[in-house]
């Protein structure tokens, strides 16, 4: 008898150590939102209950108490389909069609509960052996609907998370099946824990980690989101704003069709600016050349002694949207406006298995040793480095000497 009682700890240390565990995880865990964290928090606390009830079950039936046992094994059966359910929520993110769920799980509770008194579904014999009720199956026929429902759901959530995405509730879905068919085949061993408390203690696990790497994933769309909030708000700046709607107005009196042309260009500016905001793609260069030459063609009205040059020998590939313009502006505002002949160039060619583009000004300079210090004066300049380097493996180089210039290189892979 020790051998068995050291046999069944071993057993159940094991799920009990991981349950706790992942009940610390799921409270510490910043990325899951409340509600599934209170979903999963309620699933690890049934499991850890189901995986007592299997060893009190395992006690009572050494020891002979009847009432006891009856009362152990009816929670089995309610809880179950219950967890079920709850994994059900916790796959749903919009909670949709959940009603008929707990209809079932409802239906199984009244079964098990009426089945107390009247075993109707299971009753324990003056022997103390365990023998099922016309009803008896009603929580493993209602655990395969649930089920197909959960499998179900996580194929129509397929489109939004793709393949991967779908795999861990999947096999979550499979695992569970295997554990009900491997309890009916080869009955209820001699051992405190079924197949199936086994199955949803991992399942309890994997599914915490789905939503783990689904929230983290969520968590950093909503940072390029708020990024491309910031690039924009960089680009449209106040003061350029003020001087372009000046510039219009001079204009109206001395050259009114050239203040209707660039009237035309600053509202396409605006627009691809708040256009950017729903680009979180990279993008064609030629489509960022566009934007670039609008806001050029602009400042070039204002300060007729600027001069922007395009050299372009390379064109077919794509980089995130508001690279090159930031770096065209940053070149006109620090460094060529005072000039009596300032220069731009933006260049792109290929070399060594990289696209190339270069932004090269005659401007005044400055020390590029450290960029994150520029940030507040030069426009954009880490912005643009963070993503060109996250969204594309590429680089940034800054080379600055004072009244002598600026180069600005991006190195894009091929």
């Amino acid at each position: 008898m020790s051998d068995q009682i050291i046999l069944n700890l071993m057993m159940l240390s094991p799920l009990v150590l991981h349950l706790i565990g992942l009940t610390i995880a799921i409270m510490v865990d910043p990325y899951v939102s409340r509600k599934h964290r209170g979903i999963l928090l309620v699933i690890t606390e049934l499991i850890l209950s189901l995986v007592l009830q299997g060893q009190l079950d395992y006690n009572l039936k050494l020891h002979a108490n009847i009432q006891q046992r009856v009362v152990v094994d009816t929670y089995g059966y309610i809880m179950r389909p219950i967890v079920l359910a709850l994994f059900f929520h916790v796959s749903n993110d919009k909670s949709r069609n959940t009603v008929p769920v707990w209809i079932l799980v409802g239906i199984n509770t009244i079964v098990f509960l009426v089945s107390a008194f009247t075993g109707i579904a299971f009753s324990i014999t003056p022997q103390n052996t365990f023998q099922r009720g016309p009803l008896g199956y009603t929580c493993h026929i209602i655990s395969i609907v649930l089920l197909f429902a959960l499998l179900f759901q996580t194929i129509r959530e397929k489109s939004r998370d793709g393949v991967s995405g779908s795999f861990i509730p999947t096999m979550n879905v499979l695992l569970v099946v295997g554990s009900i068919f491997a309890d009916y085949h080869f009955g209820r061993l001699d051992t405190p824990v079924s197949f199936l408390t086994i199955a949803m203690c991992s399942a309890a696990v994997f599914y915490y980690v789905w939503l783990h790497l689904r929230f983290v994933r969520e968590h950093e769309e909503d940072l390029r989101a708020q990024q491309r909030i910031r690039i924009m708000i960089s680009q449209i700046q106040p003061h350029f704003m003020f001087n372009t709607l000046s510039t219009i107005q001079a204009l109206c009196r001395i050259d009114p069709e050239k203040a209707f042309e660039t009237t035309e260009k600053f509202g396409t500016y605006l627009r691809n600016n708040i256009e950017s905001l729903n680009k979180s793609e990279l993008i064609p260069l030629r489509k960022e050349l566009e934007h670039t030459k609008i806001y050029a063609d602009i400042e070039m009205i204002r300060f007729p002694r600027i001069r922007v040059e395009y050299y372009i020998e390379d064109e077919d590939f794509n980089l995130p949207t508001l690279t090159i313009q930031p770096l065209v502006e940053n070149a006109i505002r620090h460094g060529v406006r005072g000039r009596n002949d300032g220069r731009v160039i933006v260049a792109t060619r290929k070399v060594d298995g990289f696209h190339e583009v270069m932004i090269r000004d005659n401007g005044k300079g400055f020390n590029a040793e450290n960029i994150d210090e520029l940030e507040a004066s030069h426009i954009g300049l880490r912005n643009v480095r963070d993503r060109i380097e996250s969204m594309c493996d590429g680089e940034m180089e800054i080379e600055s000497y004072p009244d002598r210039g600026t180069t600005i290189t991006l190195a894009i892979p091929e």
